[in-house]
């Protein structure tokens, strides 16, 4: 607030132009205000959050399963909401693996493809995040209404432009307890894991403050270097690959969902930008957003999903 109230006008966009009647960026694979509009309504105070369990949860899902709904999308085996129990994963006394006891729920959903070929491709993005502790709202906007926004940006582009293969959508719920809602996914598949032949996971994509959007996977699987680098020619954001060796928060392999994909020998690619001072706070807000990068971000990994489609035997090819 204090750059006054036409500084702070000037980062809102409304129909794609900025109140200081800048032309701001257009995307080609989606629209730009209903997803913009859902990744503020998704990080609001409203939703406190989105913890597992709550109710703030079940608005969440709500508000996914009613634009997968109105872009046409599919319930995976007759329902958007897939419920599990997962965690503690590991007994603190013993060791040994525990019973699960705490509630999460998934949601799927599927666009069926054109072809004849039986493989599928999972774009995943987790719609959980930390919640309320003490009296502050994790709000959560890049970690994660950015990966879910993004989910839904290849959703519309899908149900427009219908792929050759089947895409399987999942908002995971649970991944900052432990990967909870992943794990249920890989242990007790919605379809036969054979054929997945690839996960492309989006978490964090919203935060372009050094105007980089990392694509992270390729060097577990170098037949995708080609495809990334044939979208990273023309993307509206630079694309770089790595964060995938190395050690820590160095390599971001093991760091979101698409870890159980790698553990089960299913190609991947992680798309996200680095930490950033909010990670984790609650002034992860929408806000912090450039939109206009943002946006550019959002084309860029719809972009990365059609290519993949168009290349899914090829990187189907490449499972352990």
């Amino acid at each position: 607030m204090r750059f006054g109230i036409a500084a702070a006008l000037c980062g809102v966009v409304v129909l794609g132009l900025s109140a200081c009647g800048e032309k701001t960026y257009q995307p080609e694979r989606f629209s730009a205000g209903p997803n913009i509009g859902f990744a503020k309504a998704f990080s609001a105070d409203e939703l406190a959050g989105r913890a597992p369990g709550t109710e703030a949860s079940t608005k969440a899902r709500g508000m996914i399963i009613d634009r997968l709904e109105k872009l046409g999308v599919l319930p995976v085996n007759g329902t958007f909401e897939h419920v599990f129990l997962y965690g503690p994963f590991v007994n603190p006394e013993t060791g040994e693996e525990a019973t699960p006891n705490k509630p999460g729920t998934n949601v799927m959903g599927v666009i069926k493809g054109t072809g004849e070929s039986r493989l599928v491709m999972v774009v995943t993005a987790h719609y959980d995040h930390l919640g309320v502790k003490g009296d502050e709202i994790y709000n959560g906007m890049d970690d994660n209404a950015s990966g879910v926004t993004g989910l839904l940006a290849v959703a519309e582009y899908f149900s427009e432009n219908a792929p050759q293969h089947d895409v399987m959508l999942v908002a995971f719920d649970a991944e900052e307890d432990g990967f909870g809602g992943a794990r249920d996914f890989i242990t007790n598949p919605p379809l036969p894991l054979e054929r997945i032949a690839f996960n492309l996971n989006f978490d964090m994509i919203s935060r372009g403050d050094n105007e980089l959007l990392w694509a992270s996977g390729a060097a577990h699987w170098p037949a995708l270097k080609p495809m990334i680098e044939g979208v990273a020619v023309d993307a509206p954001v630079t694309v770089k690959m790595g964060f995938d060796t190395g050690e820590g928060r160095e390599d971001w392999t093991m760091l979101s969902d698409h870890m159980v994909f790698f553990r089960a020998g299913i190609p991947h690619l992680y798309l996200g930008v680095e930490d950033h001072a909010d990670y984790h706070k609650p002034s992860d807000t929408f806000d912090k957003v450039n939109q206009d990068w943002f946006l550019r971000s959002l084309d860029t990994v719809v972009a990365i999903a059609a290519a993949a489609d168009g290349r899914l035997d090829e990187i189907g090819d490449m499972r352990e």
